[in-house]
């Protein structure tokens, strides 16, 4: 069955940003560009076999955020799970986070609420996309985000 997709350079031009984002949010400033570069090569490779064109930036933060764990995997030998990269706030784009202190408070959090707090506020993931991408249920990963909120609001009051 043949989809009608864009081009990909024109996926490219139009989610760039929020897949580097994403991936440095979600692998530290040193390891985010590889982790970007190696989504987009995902990417290209799956893009002939789509069989829908429906969300495609959902389908590539996906990707991002597969690839974001398979590199803590890749390390996870060398490091215990709870060393995970946390969220880069600091460096050039550190103009990009409105409140330090607030993703200060997610690096604290437990590795898999990181995770989804990140996809759903940084990816913009409604929760089925980041469910896909931490691989479990929807359900699961409203659980997930709402537990960081509420530890979130406990740590710095209101949010």
């Amino acid at each position: 069955m043949t989809v009608g997709l864009p081009p990909f350079q024109a996926l490219v031009d139009a989610h760039w940003r929020d897949v580097a984002r994403l991936a440095r949010a979600l692998a530290g400033p040193v390891d985010g560009d590889d982790v970007a570069q190696r989504a987009w090569e995902k990417a290209f490779a799956a893009y002939p076999e789509l069989t829908s064109a429906k969300n495609l930036r959902s389908w590539l933060l996906t990707i991002t955020a597969r690839c974001a764990t398979d590199l803590h995997r890749a390390r996870r030998p060398q490091r215990p799970l709870d060393e995970a990269p946390p969220v880069a706030i600091d460096g050039p784009d550190a103009g990009d986070w409105p409140d330090p202190d607030l993703w200060r408070a997610v690096n604290q959090l437990p590795e898999r609420q990181r995770y989804a707090v990140t996809l759903k506020y940084v990816g913009d993931l409604d929760h089925h996309g980041v469910a896909a991408a931490l691989d479990t249920t929807p359900a699961a990963s409203r659980r997930l985000v709402s537990d960081a909120l509420a530890t979130l609001r406990r740590t710095l009051g209101a949010i």
